[in-house]
């Protein structure tokens, strides 16, 4: 899904003025459901949802789906939004993680959220 395509308002939108305000601003809802790749070219999942710190203000962690069918069998995991770069050519996240890493990671399901990002991905660096 591209940015351009998803929000409401148009905001990043291309128009007469030039192309909108991103990618260095961007509304929230046209980021989720962004697909997720590693460097390796392979398919990680997608953004499902974005946590912000009400206090801060900042976006804490993005839940990325991994797996599964239909939501059948998909796990989440907490990714720190400093871990994931912008691929704005593919139009995507960059996320610098095997997918073998993930596989065999214990996820959470969309019935038990973490209340902080897991400090699983500080470790795999």
């Amino acid at each position: 899904m591209s940015n351009e395509d998803s929000n409401t308002y148009g905001i990043n939108k291309k128009n007469e003025a030039g192309p909108g305000l991103g990618p260095k601003l961007m509304g929230a809802d046209t980021l989720i459901g962004n697909d997720v790749y590693n460097r390796a070219e392979e398919d990680l999942g997608d953004i499902k949802e974005i946590m912000l710190d009400m206090e801060s203000g900042k976006i804490v962690y993005a839940v990325l789906s991994f797996g599964g069918v239909l939501g059948i069998g998909e796990k989440l995991f907490a990714v720190p939004w400093g871990e994931l770069t912008l691929d704005t050519e593919n139009k995507r996240f960059i996320l610098n993680v095997g997918k073998d890493k993930l596989e065999n990671a214990s996820g959470f399901d969309k019935d038990n959220w973490p209340k902080i990002a897991n400090p699983f991905w500080v470790e795999m660096k």
